[in-house]
């Protein structure tokens, strides 16, 4: 028993020295600064999309981005707004994609909702001041490349609230070298064609394009694509009835109608040279070409039986690089599969307008919508330039002056 009291008095006095050995071990150590909580900037505390911020960093004086985590349930809008034009018109966005046209469109002020970007470094090919109040998220680039419908995608794509062209800013080039053309598309429902069209209609400086209900929208990524650019450089007012294209367009226009498809044309376009030479031969110099006046087209009707709502339209054709067009101007132009649409030669037939032909070999069939559009647009502001330098040199050097 004596041995039993030594052992534990030997142990109360072991766990003493233990604890003292351990106050000593922590008066040796350093002591730790306690610092009250940071007060975080306001752009630093609020998350511009809505979710937790997994990591911020800055882009710039204030600008800031976060990194969104892999699986983030927000890019999974990229696809929708993407691919679903009732999602587009029901919430006003859009979705614009490549560093180019998210540039192009941020300088024409279109308001941008979010921004995902592969590298800190495209934000700086961006005009920042535009940026502020968007939602900035920089995302794994191979992420990128599994939503992109693109070969090579740039590593941006940003959604947009659809631009209004009424509260547009165009570039001052394309206002200063545009001409008082309205284009008007007729049923053009392939995506890569409507968008070589507005391009078209950009490169000619065409005053508006008016897109009838029956496009495909232009907002589709395939449609901006083919656009490069030239939605933020042209008005573009869709889904228009026909009702209401009279009220887009200038007092006292004229519409003339691009009949790319004329069945009475093609067989007599063809040159026919005068004279027993080719054009260099030795035999003679060949005389100018002879070509028939191409035919009226018959008028179309709803019905199939030649005129439209029953009234027969006699439309005056001529060739499209004879004299047409006068200030103001609108030209229509069809799809490739229903053509221009009895609505449209109605439009046409009231304003007095023309049906223009392009000639063509025997045996084609008809032109590529965005073709004949090209060709009919630019040779319509050759001539008006052309007119407006005439008249210029009139009144500098008036007859009998």
């Amino acid at each position: 028993m004596a041995a039993l009291g030594l052992g534990r008095a030997a142990g109360r006095g072991g766990a003493v020295a233990a604890r003292g050995r351990r106050w000593v071990r922590a008066l040796r150590r350093s002591p730790v600064r306690v610092l009250p909580p940071r007060e975080e900037p306001a752009e630093e505390r609020r998350s511009p999309v809505g979710a937790p911020a997994v990591e911020r960093s800055s882009a710039g004086p204030g600008l800031w981005y976060e990194k969104a985590a892999p699986g983030d349930r927000r890019l999974g809008k990229v696809v929708t707004v993407a691919k679903s034009r009732s999602f587009r018109d029901r919430h006003g966005k859009v979705l614009l994609e490549g560093l180019r046209l998210v540039r192009d469109a941020l300088e024409a002020g279109a308001v941008p909702q979010s921004l995902f970007f592969s590298s800190a470094g495209h934000l700086k090919e961006l005009p920042e001041a535009r940026l502020k109040g968007a939602s900035l998220v920089k995302v794994k680039f191979e992420e990128i490349r599994s939503w992109s419908d693109v070969v090579t995608p740039q590593g941006v794509i940003g959604i947009f609230s659809k631009p209004d062209p009424a509260k547009m800013s165009y570039p001052a080039a394309q206002l200063a070298s545009s001409v008082p053309v309205v284009l008007i598309c007729d049923n053009i429902r392939d995506p890569g064609n409507l968008g070589t069209v507005l391009r078209s209609a950009a490169g000619a400086g065409c005053e508006k394009v008016l897109l009838t209900k029956g496009c495909v929208d232009p907002w589709e990524p395939k449609v901006l694509r083919a656009g490069m650019g030239a939605h933020f450089r042209i008005p573009i007012i869709a889904n228009l009835d026909w009702e209401s294209v009279p009220s887009n367009l200038p007092a006292g226009v004229q519409v003339c109608v691009a009949d790319h498809k004329d069945p009475g044309a093609q067989a007599e376009t063809e040159p026919v040279w005068q004279g027993a030479g080719r054009p260099g031969s030795a035999s003679g110099s060949p005389k100018a070409p002879v070509k028939s006046k191409p035919k009226a087209a018959p008028p179309k009707r709803e019905d199939g039986e030649g005129t439209a709502g029953g009234c027969a339209l006699e439309l005056a054709a001529q060739y499209y690089y004879e004299s047409w067009i006068w200030a103001p101007a609108a030209v229509v132009v069809g799809g490739e599969t229903h053509g221009l649409s009895p609505d449209a030669l109605h439009l046409a037939a009231s304003t007095g307008g023309k049906r223009l032909v392009i000639p063509m070999v025997p045996g084609v069939d008809s032109l590529n919508s965005a073709v004949a559009a090209a060709i009919v647009l630019f040779e319509g502001r050759r001539q008006l330039l052309q007119r407006n330098k005439q008249e210029d040199e009139r009144q500098k050097f008036p007859v009998g002056g």
